[in-house]
């Protein structure tokens, strides 16, 4: 079962200057496939850490979706620290050639070595289709570049997605079921918890106290993730669990 993370990379979202818009889109996608997200991790664009990342996660295993920092001005790093991170010399990719070429012709612009220079990428690099203006991203295994722009990395990450892992769709599917426990206290509930968690060891049981508002008392949403079969079992121990110890609850 591969394990799906993300890299956003960016000074502009370190510094606030931008918010970040691409976890939630990821969360979005890969959860329509029935996918999770297992990781991600925010960087500057600094590309010693760049490098320093990207040899780890490079040998992990994981597929992974990278966002930002691909282009060629002198704060794009990524293209580079890929290439370093691997072990590979950069090299003009002549897919992404002929894609550069023909959006030059469609702008009637001149095809300049800054502009092909977009094409240069870890060599053994397959490109990813870019429809909004067809200036490529890029796969080295299973590590997926995409712009920082929304409106081009978004279909390019869907694309990426239904091309090379539709085998994984709904392969690890999870089920969620949760209820709310009024005026609960988490430490009460422990016990049950971690006993529900080792007769269920295929479910993970979460908790998520809130101290309530001027129209919801205070309560605790909990509730099991995980294998669809299990999960209808494993509520209802909590249930029980939860009016044994003296609590009311409503499904969530």
């Amino acid at each position: 079962m591969r394990v799906y993370g993300a890299i956003i990379i960016g000074d502009e979202i370190m510094r606030g200057k931008r918010q970040d818009k691409h976890l939630a889109k990821l969360i979005e996608l890969l959860g329509a496939r029935g996918l999770h997200l297992s990781w991600v991790q925010y960087l500057g664009d600094e590309r010693p850490r760049l490098i320093e990342t990207l040899r780890r996660t490079l040998s992990s295993g994981d597929v992974v979706f990278s966002c930002g920092g691909i282009g060629v001005t002198p704060d794009d790093h990524t293209r580079q620290a890929a290439a370093a991170a691997a072990g590979v010399p950069l090299a003009l990719n002549p897919d992404a050639e002929r894609e550069i070429r023909a959006r030059m012709a469609e702008m009637d612009q001149p095809v300049t070595p800054a502009r092909l220079e977009l094409g240069t990428v870890p060599q053994g690099s397959r490109i990813i289709p870019n429809p909004f203006n067809r200036i490529p991203g890029f796969s080295y295994r299973d590590h997926h570049f995409l712009p920082g722009f929304p409106q081009m990395a978004w279909p390019m990450a869907e694309w990426v997605l239904d091309t090379f892992y539709a085998d994984d769709f709904r392969q690890n599917a999870e089920a969620e079921a949760a209820i709310l426990v009024w005026d609960g206290l988490e430490g009460t509930m422990l016990e049950l918890m971690r006993q529900t968690e080792a007769d269920f060891p295929d479910v993970v049981v979460f908790s998520l106290p809130s101290f309530g508002s001027e129209t919801v008392r205070r309560h605790v949403e909990l509730g099991v993730r995980g294998a669809p079969e299990t999960v209808a079992k494993a509520i209802e121990v909590l249930k029980a669990g939860v009016a044994a110890l003296g609590y009311s609850y409503d499904l969530k």
